[in-house]
Parts: C-alpha cells; structure tokens; sequence
C-alpha cells in the first residue's frame, strides 16, 4: 500500500486510518483456522495440545502428521496411500495447490541425503546480503568481536535507523536455522528504538559472517537416539546498561539441535549461582514442552533429560531443597528445577566451561572456541560438506 499524495512530507502530522485490511476481516486468520481445524477433526486427526497448529492421526498402523503456518500446509507420513488420501480430502474442502515433496518451505530449505535431512537459509541469506550490498565484502569467520560490550549511549545516533531495523528484522528470521547467529541478534535487536554507529558495525561484522557461511544450516540424522540433552548457561550481569544477566540453552534430539535460545532475564541477579539457576529453570520449561511435542509425534522419552550446566553451585540449588541466605530471595517459579529432578523428568549433570556449547547463546568467544562449540551443536556448512552425497542420492 502506498500513501496518498501529500503524505510523508517534512513536518507532515497526519496519519493514515486503515478502515479495513486488505485480507478481509481483522478475525479472518482466526476463523480460517477454526474452519481448517474442524475439518481436520473431523477427518480423525487430533489437534496437539502443545502445539496447536500441529495435528496428527493413526489408524490402522498407519500415522499421519500436519503442520499448518497460516495457509501454508506439511503433511508427513509412514504411509504414501493414506497420505494421497488426506491430499484429496483437503482438495475438496479447501482449494489446494499440491507442491510436491517437500523442497523450500517459508525461506527454508529442506535437502535429503542418506545421512538425513538438512535445513538451511541460503537462499535468504543471500538476499540479506545483497540488500545490504555485502555480496563483496570480504569474510568473517565469527560475528562478534570477543570483547564487544554495546551499551544503548555510546556512539553517535544514526541518521536513518530503518535500514537498521530492517536488517536486523531479517537476521532475526535467519536464526530459525543458525544457532550461532542467536547471540549476535539477540544484541543487536536491543538497540533497534534509537541505533546508534557502533550498532550498526557489529550489524556489519554480523553480515560478513553471513558472507563467510551462507550454506551454514542444521542436519537431522537418519539414524541415531532420540533422546534429549540439555545445555543452559549464563552470563553473570552482561548488560552493561540493566546488568541483567544472559540466559543461553540448546536442546539436541540425538545429535540434532531442535531448539536454541538467548534471552535477557527479567529481574537482576546477585551472584552468578543465581543466574545459572534461573538459566536451568527457563530449560527445564522447554524441556517440558519438547517431551510433549514428541509423546504427540508416538516417541516415548521415558529416561531423564540431562541437564548440563558448568555451575556446581547452581546444581547444588536445585538438587538440594534447603533454605538460607542463597536461596531466600529467589521467586518460587525458579525452583520448578527441583519439581522435574524429583519427579524424574530432569537429571542434572556438571560441564566443563570449556565444552559448554550453550556459551555460544551468553556470550561473544574466540574464533577457535567459537568454531569447536559450533561443531559439537551438529551446525555444518550443507553445500560444501554435504553436496556430493545430496546430488549422488539425486543421481
């Protein structure tokens, strides 16, 4: 949509009044889901309790899962007829459009191989670049300086932060499949109100990573356990305007990562014990929420999670109920640890620093320790380890 004429001049004060939007109705999203979803029922699939836009249905043996993202619909299966099935079923109640086996889906895209299947952004990764005009640059092999520490005061204010706002808002999409880009914009998403210069050449630090790996993506092992292991870390009072601490954790089924996180904790910490705890509390609720994606998806996680973490006295806390001076202070919520290590669903476990891959989620690291963490989270580069057994499988 494009403004009318006499809009967008200096000193102009009026604004734009959407009397309704393009789509339709402001509840039609809403109501094109309860209609989709009612079908889905009433074709037998029963909708997740976890995951609302997840549906899965068994019958006979046979096991079918759907996923929807608004229009956009996954369908997978142990079963090629059953799922031809569904496909007309949706085709008469809805107007369809068949895309084939699953190649590029939202920017991401899926290859398959017989070592298993692979995601990556490449394709968006690129379009960053070119619309930043850093297909040229030269290569970065880490997106953050070890001892960069931004603060929302120093340096000059930009002229024009939408540019700014749009490249970060793009690099935030990019994290679906980059694990180790979550740091680096997870910082640079804090200053998109007023950037400032120095903001955006760690932006532009980012950008040459980017041109470094723009293959980088996530594997998916066609064999190995399922079984889930949990890492968490925190970086004691690292905001240098709030000092709040950093929470960090990735989650790995097997070898694969399937969920990763950097976030600012709510509330500042009074020792670093404090912070590692409540880093271990966030990952105990992902942890929670994966266990009951999978019991959805027929896989029985029936050992304990372990949960690393390289703070002994934060395992202390959560496997030993006592109340002193430490512990009087921190809200209740936080000793939900102790809940899910009593109950059997949390085994905790000490990490040496050193072999902690969640510090990629907490902090800015060496290019030598930036690159071993990254190796053991599973992250590869696709096109270049992986482009001869993908096109000898297509072959």
């Amino acid at each position: 949509m494009s403004l009318p004429l006499g809009f967008g001049r200096k000193g102009e004060n009026r604004v734009c009044q959407l009397h309704k939007s393009l789509y339709g109705l402001k509840q039609a999203s809403r109501q094109w889901f309860i209609k989709l979803s009612t079908a889905l029922k009433a074709a037998g699939f029963q909708q997740s309790r976890s995951d609302y836009s997840l549906f899965v249905r068994r019958r006979q043996g046979n096991f079918l899962v759907l996923l929807v993202y608004v229009d956009d619909v996954i369908l997978a299966g142990n079963n090629l007829e059953d799922i031809e099935n569904t496909k007309l079923f949706l085709a008469n109640q809805f107007k369809l459009k068949d895309l084939g086996q699953l190649k590029y889906f939202l920017g991401i895209e899926v290859a398959r191989s017989r070592h298993g299947i692979s995601l990556s952004q490449r394709k968006y990764a690129l379009e960053i670049l070119d619309d930043a005009g850093f297909l040229g640059v030269k290569p970065s092999r880490f997106p953050v300086e070890q001892n960069l520490s931004l603060s929302q005061f120093n340096g000059k204010l930009l002229d024009d932060a939408s540019s700014y706002r749009r490249m970060v808002g793009r690099l935030i999409y990019l994290t679906i499949t980059r694990p180790d880009l979550t740091y680096a914009v997870h910082v640079l998403s804090q200053f998109m109100d007023k950037p400032r210069q120095p903001h955006l050449e760690a932006a532009h630090r980012v950008l040459k990573y980017i041109k470094h790996t723009p293959g980088q993506g996530i594997l998916l092992p066609s064999t190995g356990s399922l079984q889930l292991r949990a890492f968490c870390d925190a970086d004691w009072a690292r905001c240098k305007d709030t000092r709040r601490s950093i929470t960090g954790y990735c989650i790995l089924l097997g070898q694969a990562p399937v969920s990763w996180k950097t976030k600012k904790q709510t509330t500042v910490s009074r020792s670093s014990a404090e912070a590692e705890y409540r880093s271990m509390a966030t990952t105990c609720c992902e942890v929670t929420w994966l266990k009951n994606i999978l019991k959805d998806l027929g896989v029985n996680h029936t050992q304990p999670v372990t949960l690393f973490c390289d703070n002994q006295a934060a395992i202390h806390i959560a496997s030993n109920p006592v109340f002193h001076e430490r512990t009087k202070h921190i809200e209740i919520d936080c000793h939900l640890v102790r809940e899910k290590i009593q109950k059997g669903m949390i085994r905790t476990a000490h990490i040496r620093t050193a072999n902690q891959p969640a510090d990629l989620f907490t902090k800015p690291l060496s290019s030598a320790q930036f690159e071993v963490l990254l190796s053991k989270l599973g992250v590869i580069n696709i096109h270049s380890n992986l482009r001869g057994s993908v096109e000898g499988d297509r072959a």
